[in-house]
């Protein structure tokens, strides 16, 4: 009891100076000093913004903090530092009576912390340098605490620079929120996270690639001012002796687009940057480090400014400026090469899902080297998982359906080994086809290891089970005069139905996730083939029911299945080979 009492007596203290604000202890680090947990690594909800981007001595600036109305704040601490530096600069006045003024690094007014344990969702504040002050660049720093256990630290408002002009910073865009339509697009400046709108975003497009900066885009040479489908990241070097760069990005996307540097192709210990929309509707940016197939493990911005990023409709774009060194596992530095990545994909309240669609350098870039950088190609692995699926859906697959369902007009009568012809020709071109699925299907998750590629790989494996199914219930049907026999007809037929859907809508979207045409050709060809297949089978049954009204024309009618079917059949190839060739390309 005693120690309890002991306890009590050193705690309740300690409680109550966080709640009453007077958090001098964390002056220095801006970490709320409660024992057993850590900042929060995850983007913040809060922001840091200001009425100008520029000051001046004697000038007042407007700081304000922020909080969405279902995420509100009970406890913060905001100090003015150089950017770079650890000691606070200029002082405060408080323009509310939630907040109140502290002393740190013994300078009067030169921080401002919460009054109370009240939930809170705005603070306004205004700031003033000192007369004597050097001129730098200055950010404002804030921590936030939710609760006991969750908080964030070093959330920061856009860079201010210093003028001396007679016209102070007021020409300068102001940083405050401009309300827009929701049709509008969303802009705002940020750093580790989602600040106010800025309204000098610039335009990310591929002006200079390969003149003044390197370029990086699917497809290849596109124009993200032109497209939508295009996704693209350019590196502009703006001072190479302290390694300066400005890097843009832009694609269509429902979470994020993110580019990297890697020692290799494959995703894993790369150093990214990742743009993405917040649990608030707007923009972030964040750095980060691949782990591979785990989600990045989110680093600190570091020394990133001049952050620029909207989103339109379904279109993310970032730009920024970087001085950070770029670090892989077996490289660090500028002058280095690299290996370029891009990959996007969805989100869930700000958190960044596996990525739905990659593309990678086909070799190793040097970033201060313009250039236009060449995409990779798909592995001959899942090109082969390609040909197979096509192969076995749009060729064999097809031509078995097509003599199960027209049987009466191919090789009537005609047994071979004790069987009907059209029987063991669709059996045997059948077994082609489930044989090729699972190979395909093999090849594909030997290489992938993991589930991506949103709806295709889902497809894909429907496509497989139904397969399987498929053979189970040819392997187990009764015999030909079984009662029962109808309801294995009508669920073989009604599967294969099904398996056939399903494979051509497979083969769709894995050719959308290769296809890097501008004119997407792949897809329009295999759109041809689909045609091509839909305008036989209406041919191939109007053909069944004309000449079987007539007995005596059964001559005829068989002369006129077979032709349809050597043109079906030759069709197709034209198709096959035509697609084949696009894959082999891509």
């Amino acid at each position: 009891m005693n120690h309890v009492v002991l306890l009590l007596v050193f705690v309740v203290p300690v409680v109550c100076c966080y709640s009453s604000g007077q958090v001098m202890d964390s002056c220095e680090d801006m970490r709320p000093h409660h024992s057993g947990f850590t900042p929060q690594t995850e983007p913040a909800p809060f922001t840091v913004t200001t009425d100008n981007n520029r000051y001046k001595h004697g000038e007042v600036v407007k700081v304000k903090l922020q909080a969405p109305a279902s995420k509100p704040f009970i406890g913060f601490l905001l100090q003015a530092r150089e950017v770079g530096g650890l000691s606070p600069v200029g002082s405060f006045t408080l323009m509310t009576g939630s907040a109140q003024l502290l002393t740190c690094s013994q300078k009067l007014n030169s921080a401002v912390s919460h009054r109370s344990k009240s939930m809170k969702t705005i603070i306004q504040v205004t700031w003033k340098t000192e007369v004597t002050a050097d001129v730098k660049s200055i950010q404002f720093y804030a921590s936030f605490v939710q609760n006991f256990r969750t908080f964030w630290v070093d959330i920061t408002s856009p860079r201010l620079t210093f003028t001396n002009d007679s016209t102070g910073g007021s020409t300068s865009p102001p940083t405050t929120p401009s309300k827009t339509s929701p049709t509008t697009t969303k802009t705002q400046t940020s750093t580790t996270t989602v600040h106010e709108p800025s309204l000098s975003a610039e335009t990310v497009s591929s002006t200079d690639c390969g003149i003044t900066k390197v370029c990086f885009s699917q497809p290849s040479n596109c124009d993200p001012t032109v497209s939508n489908d295009c996704y693209f990241m350019s590196a502009r070097i703006l001072s190479s002796s302290d390694v300066t760069v400005r890097f843009e990005m832009k694609g269509s996307s429902d979470g994020y687009i993110s580019f990297g540097f890697s020692d290799d192709q494959m995703m894993g210990n790369d150093d990214i940057y990742i743009c993405g929309i917040g649990n608030n509707g707007l923009v972030q940016l964040q750095h980060a480090y691949s782990t591979g197939r785990k989600a990045p493990q989110i680093l600190p911005l570091g020394n990133v400014s001049d952050i620029k990023t909207s989103v339109e409709g379904r279109v993310i774009s970032c730009s920024f400026i970087s001085r950070n060194t770029i670090s892989t596992l077996k490289t660090t530095g500028f002058n280095k090469t690299y290996h370029l990545l891009f990959a996007h994909g969805p989100s869930n309240n700000g958190q960044i899902k596996f990525h739905i669609a990659t593309f990678v350098s086909v070799d190793k870039v040097d970033i201060s080297i313009p250039r236009l950088v060449r995409k990779a190609g798909w592995p001959h692995i899942i090109k082969a998982h390609g040909t197979l699926m096509l192969i076995a859906w749009m060729t064999t697959g097809s031509l078995g359906m097509m003599v199960a369902r027209y049987r009466n007009g191919f090789a009537k009568g005609k047994k071979l080994w004790g069987k009907d012809i059209w029987f063991l020709v669709h059996v045997a071109v059948m077994s082609v086809t489930v044989a090729s699925t699972v190979i395909a299907f093999i090849l594909s998750f030997s290489y992938a290891k993991a589930w991506s590629g949103g709806a295709h790989p889902v497809l894909g494996c429907l496509v497989m089970i139904f397969s399987i199914i498929q053979t189970m219930l040819a392997l187990l049907r009764c015999g030909p005069q079984h009662s029962l026999r109808f309801l294995f007809n009508w669920t073989h037929a009604l599967n294969g139905v099904v398996i056939k859907a399903l494979s051509v809508a497979a083969i769709l979207t894995g050719l959308k996730l290769i296809d890097s045409s501008l004119d997407q050709w792949l897809m329009k060809v295999m759109g041809g083939f689909v045609g091509w297949e839909v305008l036989f089978f209406i041919l191939l049954n109007v053909t069944l029911k004309w000449f079987h009204r007539k007995d005596n024309l059964e001559s005829k009618m068989t002369t006129a299945e077979v032709l349809l079917f050597a043109l079906f059949f030759l069709g197709n190839l034209a198709f096959l080979v035509a697609l084949l060739v696009g894959i082999g390309m891509s």
